[in-house]
């Protein structure tokens, strides 16, 4: 099985590192999947959510207000100037998270409808950590 390493980097430190299926970033011109073999590339990354499918098939979500994406030779590297992981070991942790993405993305999103989609990608990403936890 082929896989990517990903590493989301905040000037604050390491937000994740480890060895995923796939990866979707909120790219400039748009969001875009990443899977093992991608091109090379560098390119701005928007605010909104990278969803990430580990390798033992778990989801996680990140939420990003701006930065940039690199691939190369199966690296995923996402520099970032704030990240928010969505997750946590109970309901308490998760909504914690789930205010200070909402306030990471307001504090940088000119758009209200660009907050409205972030914050709907957020919700769903809590649906899923919550149905993780019962199964």
């Amino acid at each position: 099985m082929h896989t990517l390493e990903l590493e989301v980097l905040t000037p604050s430190g390491l937000i994740f590192h480890g060895t995923v299926k796939s990866v979707t970033v909120p790219g400039e011109e748009g969001e875009f999947g990443v899977l093992p073999e991608h091109v090379g590339l560098t390119t701005l990354l928007q605010a909104g959510v990278i969803d990430i499918i580990k390798d033992n098939g778990k989801k996680e979500s990140i939420v990003v207000n701006w930065g940039v994406v690199q691939i190369a030779n199966n690296l995923v590297t996402v520099l970032v100037d704030g990240a928010v992981a969505i997750r946590g070991d109970s309901e308490g942790e998760i909504a914690k998270a789930l205010e200070e993405a909402k306030e990471l993305i307001t504090s940088v999103a000119d758009s209200n409808s660009l907050i409205a989609s972030v914050s709907a990608r957020i919700e769903s990403a809590s649906h899923h950590q919550n149905h993780s936890h019962l199964l």
